[in-house]
């Protein structure tokens, strides 16, 4: 009964299955491209019989709004930050550790290897099974009187963090004040001074027009955490074999093209963002590495999560 909610295409004539794919960025960024393109793919791989509607801007709500819908089943498909999937599954917080890879190869390693597997599927005891992770670049900080040229320049202001338990540590860390805002009222935030500035990556400082009120963004790259593509266990186990392997498949192939959109989107985002003014800083990572030291101590207190860590170290 449940899947006939979500697919909204039950009995009748029709043996189209729709899906409603939320997410919270607009259509301009190169991940609601790769979402269009997992639309297509999904209707290819199965001669027409899933038609999944992409829901951009939030439309149906925020990152953790969409996530709680597509528990009960009111929503079939998202596209949201490991970052905010902390508070649904704790394998995911792990990609919040400041400086967890070494470099992008390291990162496809993990994620395209057992330990990302792993994590993609710890999802479905809380009703979210996890297809792929998109690329979303590594995060940096982005002020609008101050530049950050080192740990101690974080210290009293207020930034704007997902709302991730790890991601308010690692500012709390540096010194910051972690102020968790929605992706949407962002802007508006930081236009009023409710908070200091905010941490993203290229593309999403150069969409989201933040650029236009924070004039100093510092390449620190703390942390490397992907976007994760979702799906409702109410879908997906009312889906049949056959339509399982289609939108899996229509999932790796938007996958593949999203990373290609994103390498050009961060360049075409760093050129556009310096010759719009904002003044581009490259301080000492060691020094950000090093102040954050404390949060991988702490880890004892929760040893899976260590652990895990402490493998995808190990990669190689």
């Amino acid at each position: 009964m449940i899947a006939c909610l979500v697919l909204a295409a039950c009995g009748g004539k029709s043996d189209v299955r729709r899906i409603k794919l939320a997410h919270g960025l607009p259509t301009s960024h190169p991940v609601h491209e790769a979402m269009v393109y997992l639309a297509e793919r999904a209707a290819l791989h199965s001669s027409g019989a899933l038609r999944v509607e992409v829901h951009p801007s939030e439309q149906l709500g925020t990152e953790r709004e969409v996530i709680e819908l597509l528990q009960i089943g009111s929503v079939g498909m998202t596209k949201v930050s490991a970052s905010v999937m902390e508070s649904f599954v704790p394998e995911y917080g792990v990609f919040s550790l400041p400086y967890l890879f070494r470099d992008d190869k390291h990162r496809a390693a993990v994620l395209d290897g057992e330990i990302g597997g792993e994590i993609l599927r710890a999802g479905r005891r809380f009703g979210l099974n996890g297809l792929v992770y998109y690329d979303a670049g590594s995060r940096s900080f982005y002020t609008r009187e101050r530049p950050i040229r080192t740990p101690a320049d974080l210290g009293g202001l207020k930034i704007r963090t997902q709302e991730s338990p790890s991601a308010i540590r690692m500012v709390r860390a540096l010194g910051g004040s972690a102020t968790p805002i929605a992706w949407g009222e962002l802007y508006t935030a930081l236009q009023q001074g409710i908070v200091d500035g905010a941490e993203n990556n290229p593309p999403s400082f150069y969409l989201s027009r933040h650029y236009e009120v924070c004039k100093y963004y510092s390449l620190d790259e703390h942390t490397s955490v992907p976007d994760v593509v979702l799906v409702s266990t109410h879908l997906w186990e009312g889906l049949r074999p056959e339509e399982r392997e289609a939108l899996t498949r229509a999932a790796r192939e938007s996958a593949l093209l999203q990373r290609k959109l994103w390498a050009v989107a961060t360049a075409e985002a760093m050129q556009f963002i310096e010759a719009s003014g904002v003044e581009i800083l490259r301080p000492s990572k060691r020094l950000f590495a090093e102040s954050v030291e404390g949060i991988y101590a702490a880890l004892a207190e929760t040893p899976a999560l260590a652990r895990l860590s402490e493998r995808i170290r190990a990669v190689q």
